[in-house]
């Protein structure tokens, strides 16, 4: 069952990636700089940006288990990385700017108060409700993945 799927989605998504005009390749993705991917990411309409992410589910979803375990630890070595170079570049700032990247959080968090604030009730049940969706796909890849 879990094979079709994969057929199914794989088929889906030969049919989708001209209509969705994907610009560049998953190769060539990868092989930007993280700054060149954000960019190209975020000039993708959601529509796009679903594609890709169903097309990174369903190229995850052919590895071997042995291949899912090399990119598991590849990328929690990444996390790693990345976690150190934070703390690091947090270190060195100074009290000035620590101040300003505080308040820089506290305005976003504010942003996003207003924002629930200003919703309404029918809003935020769609907010909470694709929460809990976005909760349960997680939840079920992980379930797969052990």
């Amino acid at each position: 069952m879990h094979k079709i799927r994969l057929i199914i989605a794989a088929s889906g998504l030969a049919l989708l990636l001209p209509v969705a005009g994907l610009s560049q390749s998953p190769d060539e993705i990868k092989q930007m700089t993280p700054e060149q991917r954000r960019e190209y990411v975020q000039g993708l309409s959601d529509e796009e940006r679903q594609v890709l992410r169903e097309q990174r589910r369903a190229e995850f979803d052919a590895m071997t288990d042995e291949e899912k375990a090399a990119l598991r630890q590849r990328r929690s070595e990444h996390r790693s990385d990345r976690q150190d170079a934070m703390r690091e570049h947090w270190n060195s700032l100074s009290d000035e700017e620590k101040a300003a990247a505080r308040e820089k959080h506290r305005e976003l968090k504010q942003q996003r108060h207003e924002t629930w604030k200003n919703m309404s009730d029918e809003e935020k049940a769609a907010a909470r409700q694709h929460m809990q969706d976005k909760r349960r796909e997680h939840d079920e890849r992980r379930n797969r993945q052990q």
